[in-house]
């Protein structure tokens, strides 16, 4: 029973975390669409180019938050991965269609369908 219980709550978490990269994912998509029509918006209307420059700034530093952000959701991803390995009964469990990579895995990446 009790390892049923701890393995759900691990699910749930597991959901939850990938729920929570792909909002990050889908808010970085939606900030670069932003832009594009903002430039789009800005060439119609003849804004000028100086007055209208506030705004992308603002856009700039919106989305380097999102991207810190989503680096912290990274790190936390690999902290739990991490804790993982020491729960008993989470050891040998992996949640999802493959393990995660180690932070440091990165040049060794592939796509996973």
């Amino acid at each position: 029973m009790r390892k049923q219980m701890i393995e759900a709550a691990a699910l749930e978490l597991a959901t939850q975390v990938r729920t929570v990269e792909e909002s990050i994912e889908g808010a970085l998509a939606e900030l670069a669409e932003l832009q594009a029509r903002m430039v789009h918006a800005r060439s119609v209307t003849g804004a000028g180019f100086v007055n209208s420059h506030a705004p992308f700034e603002q856009l700039a530093a919106a989305t380097t938050g999102i991207v810190a952000a989503r680096g912290s959701i990274a790190q936390c991803h690999a902290a739990l991965v991490e804790t993982r390995k020491s729960i008993p009964g989470l050891r040998a469990v992996a949640i999802g269609d493959n393990e995660c990579p180690p932070a440091q895995a990165a040049a060794g990446l592939r796509i996973v369908a």
